[in-house]
């Protein structure tokens, strides 16, 4: 064969490589049915283990995929599945922003491209309605306010739902979710234990479970032990308010002597504020916030922070998601028959199966004092002596 011949053969074969396989290659190279091809490759009919593994060997040396328009029309399904925080959603507010979020959208990107799904996150309003040009099959809505319109209308629509947070009175298929109660109890049960006499809380002004459920628990904690609430509120989408909500609880009269902030920033803008008042951390100001960042482990002092374990809800919620939408019983693992639970819920049946996360309290300088206090002394001015 002459030296053009073979040139020629190896731009052909480079040429066919180029085209993507179909479902009729498969099934001639391994002369089986394009029937028998499809149940292989998804896991249905009953077929010989050995044909169900020589066609999947077969398409992936071929580097056959699937179409996903002809998966569509096949199963009624996308591949699909959204993502979104509706709890600011009228604000300009970008959540991979914020430690939790982004760890917690990684795990769930992951889950899903496991399992064969791709992961769309989604804002919870815009200009356009990119809702209505994207085909779900399923959506995860973090921390959703009561009564959270865009969770009722996709329910109402037939699209499975699992919320990253309590769902209150919104009708979702299923929730996962942190007990917030007991970590907030944690908290402070760990600051009294450090001496705090009048311990303070850093809250938010939204209505999403996770701030409703900490201020709560925090509100319980203050009548059961007999001390005044001291705390400030702000919206948490809005960084710059942290930081002067921080400034207003050191200034108060009544100051106290720990802090709990419950959101990613406040460790960082209550440091800051405590240095303005010459208050000392943590022999003055016992500090903790929640937070999944890195940073407070090298701040000056390190903070103490609360995780969440955003990773391990972010793998939870996938599944249970994508459970619903193939008609799996979350329980025994086995096909329902649904391709998702039925749409409305009847007084009586009961509340949306929900599982509660363990969360982690990581202990640092700024929650341990070496010599209880017992007195608080009254606030200073910025820059006085």
């Amino acid at each position: 064969m002459t030296a053009a011949a073979n040139q020629n053969g190896r731009r052909a074969t480079a040429s066919r490589r180029l085209e993507r396989a179909g479902i009729r290659d498969v099934a001639a190279a391994a002369g089986v049915s394009i029937t028998t091809v499809s149940d292989a490759l998804n896991g249905k009919g009953r077929l010989p283990d050995e044909t169900r593994s020589r066609v999947r060997e077969v398409a992936e040396r071929l580097g056959y995929r699937p179409s996903a328009a002809a998966r569509t029309l096949r199963t009624g399904r996308s591949g699909l599945i959204g993502l979104t925080v509706t709890t600011y959603g009228e604000e300009p507010f970008t959540f991979t922003e914020f430690a939790y979020f982004a760890e917690m959208a990684r795990a769930a990107t992951s889950a899903a491209l496991g399992r064969g799904y791709a992961l769309v996150v989604l804002p919870a309003s815009s200009r356009h309605d990119v809702w209505s040009n994207i085909a779900l099959d399923g959506t995860v809505v973090i921390d959703p306010p009561d009564q959270d319109p865009l969770v009722t209308e996709l329910y109402r629509s037939g699209v499975p739902v699992v919320s990253d947070g309590k769902p209150g009175n919104c009708p979702v298929t299923a929730w996962v979710d942190n007990d917030h109660e007991a970590a907030v109890l944690n908290i402070l049960e760990h600051l009294s234990e450090a001496g705090a006499r009048r311990i303070g809380l850093l809250t938010g002004t939204s209505t999403d479970t996770y701030t409703r459920l900490s201020t709560e628990a925090y509100l319980a904690w203050c009548d059961r032990v007999g001390q005044e609430p001291v705390y400030e509120a702000y919206p948490a989408h809005d960084p710059a308010a942290g930081a002067v909500a921080a400034d207003r609880l050191l200034a108060r009269p009544d100051r106290p002597d720990a802090v709990y902030g419950l959101f990613d920033p406040n460790g960082t803008d209550l440091l800051a504020a405590a240095r303005r008042y010459g208050l000392r951390v943590p022999d003055d100001l016992l500090l903790v916030c929640c937070s999944e960042s890195d940073v407070y482990a090298n701040t000056e002092p390190p903070i103490t922070t609360l995780s969440l374990k955003p990773r391990r809800i972010g793998t939870t919620v996938v599944n249970l998601l994508i459970d619903a939408i193939e008609g799996v019983d979350a329980g025994t693992g086995t096909a329902t028959g649904r391709l998702f639970p039925p749409r409305y819920r009847t007084a009586g049946t009961g509340p949306p199966p929900g599982t509660l996360m363990p969360t982690e309290l990581i202990v640092r300088a700024s929650s341990q004092r070496r010599t209880p206090r017992t007195t608080v002394s009254p606030p200073r001015a910025p820059g006085e002596v």
